[in-house]
């Protein structure tokens, strides 16, 4: 790549599963790139070789934000449901407060393009699937209310102030990209908690409900390989236009119930997962899965890794990685 198309970008959250993989997707594409994260949540194994580290809040962002940067990813968020339940202000504080900051930090600098990492939380428990971006926001926890408020706050600053700004509403991230993958402490996603018991460091996996109108009776979710997420991000960037603020769902557009994970677990790692019923969660949705029309047609975006097994098998890979180091 040329130095007139190398560009550089503000990786906000950057040591973080998904921010982390999106930074080594835009290094491998030749740009530079400034991991910002406090490591909080976030890993310093996460970020990428070749990228600059600083180690700061995003609340501090003008500190370190230059017009030298061309766009900012922004990544960095506290994002627990059941945390944010009862701990709301955390969120508030962090996601909300900080993002503003941060914002305030770009319009400063004249930074006038942002990808930021949004959720399929804004929508709550939607009645239609799959999920389509002009459904009804009606987030069910402080969580995704944090999300779409700054979903708001995006609209506002491109509407009065021209940033260019596309928000993607993930639904279940999985799998890992080489050395990149989920380290959650503690961890709440399906498929890393499977393979805890194929790695022997839980006993079984909780199944909560198996009376639901899906075809086993349990909760059907669409994943998404975290590569073809990263693979959004870096298109997001060439489709940002000023003074609009786009949003694009994410997603496979196919479903997978609870016990269709296990069973591919079981099937990848060779390994029995035993499994304990258990009763609904409040809030669960008995079916979550994306329309991503829109990310096809505005970032002609396409995901290639959406085989269930073969999602599993990198989170797998990467969680014996992790135990041999």
């Amino acid at each position: 790549m040329s130095n007139a198309q190398q560009k550089k970008y503000l990786v906000t959250g950057g040591a973080g599963y998904v921010g982390s993989v999106v930074a080594a997707h835009l290094l491998e594409a030749g740009h530079r790139v400034t991991v910002l994260d406090d490591l909080s949540t976030g890993h310093r194994a996460g970020v990428p070789e070749g990228a600059e580290f600083i180690e700061g809040r995003i609340q501090d962002a003008a500190k370190w934000l230059d017009p030298s940067y061309d766009g900012v990813l922004h990544f960095a968020a506290f994002s627990q449901v059941g945390e944010s339940v009862v701990n709301p202000e955390k969120y508030w504080v962090n996601n909300v407060g900080g993002t503003t900051e941060l914002l305030a930090a770009m319009r400063d600098a004249g930074v006038r393009t942002l990808v930021f990492s949004s959720t399929a939380a804004t929508y709550g428990e939607p009645d239609q699937v799959p999920i389509t971006e002009d459904l009804p926001t009606a987030p069910t926890n402080p969580y995704g209310a944090s999300k779409l408020a700054v979903d708001h706050m995006i609209s506002g600053e491109c509407a009065a102030h021209g940033l260019a700004a596309v928000s993607l509403r993930y639904f279940n991230v999985a799998g890992a990209y080489g050395a990149y993958g989920e380290r959650h402490d503690p961890e709440s996603h399906l498929i890393p908690l499977v393979l805890q018991v194929a790695q022997g460091k839980r006993e079984a996996i909780s199944v909560f409900g198996d009376d639901y109108a899906t075809p086993d009776g349990t909760c059907v979710r669409d994943y998404i390989h975290v590569a073809d997420l990263a693979d959004a991000h870096l298109l997001a960037l060439g489709a940002a236009s000023p003074g609009e603020h786009l949003i694009c769902n994410l997603g496979n557009g196919n479903g997978f119930s609870v016990r269709e994970v296990i069973e591919t677990v079981r099937q990848v790692t060779g390994h029995p997962i035993p499994e304990i019923a258990a009763p609904r969660r409040g809030g669960d949705p008995a079916v979550l899965v994306a329309s991503a029309e829109r990310a096809k047609e505005r970032l002609g975006w396409r995901p290639t890794r959406a085989d269930l097994a073969g999602i599993v098998a990198d989170a797998w890979e990467f969680a014996q990685r992790r135990e041999s180091q």
